[in-house]
């Protein structure tokens, strides 16, 4: 089977599109607010765009934030309906880094290390409980 149509994240062949960012990376990044306000209003349009061209599109939910929060789960199910990959950052983090061994893979723990706050997107998430199946 295909790294892609196992969702895997392939750095040599992926771009990176972001749509919301945390805080903390405010100063190291010029022209934030401008990002922020752009890719906020093209995440769902280029991701279905992306898919409808054949590539795989990979969405970090706790990175994009919409007007409200219905309209980011709605906006989220239907790019998931339509195939896009919904992962969050501690995970495409850890995918890219792949294991210890990675030379900055101390570094990066260290950003991953504190829980990160709820994203209010538990409702997306549709995995049978074992104990009641």
């Amino acid at each position: 089977m295909s790294l892609a149509r196992l969702g895997k994240v392939v750095p040599k062949s992926s771009i990176l599109f972001l749509c919301d960012m945390q805080e903390k990376f405010r100063p190291n990044i010029s022209y934030f607010p401008q990002i922020v306000s752009v890719a906020a209003r093209m995440l769902k349009s280029t991701a279905l765009d992306a898919m409808e061209r054949g590539l795989d599109v990979h969405v970090v939910v706790d990175a994009c934030s919409s007007r409200s929060q219905v309209d980011r789960i709605i906006a989220l199910s239907r790019l998931r309906q339509s195939g896009a990959f919904l992962t969050t950052s501690e995970g495409l983090i850890l995918q890219l880094v792949q294991d210890a061994a990675h030379p900055r893979f101390r570094e990066i723990q260290k950003l991953i290390m504190d829980p990160a706050p709820d994203s209010g997107l538990l409702p997306l998430i549709k995995v049978p409980n074992p104990l009641f199946s």
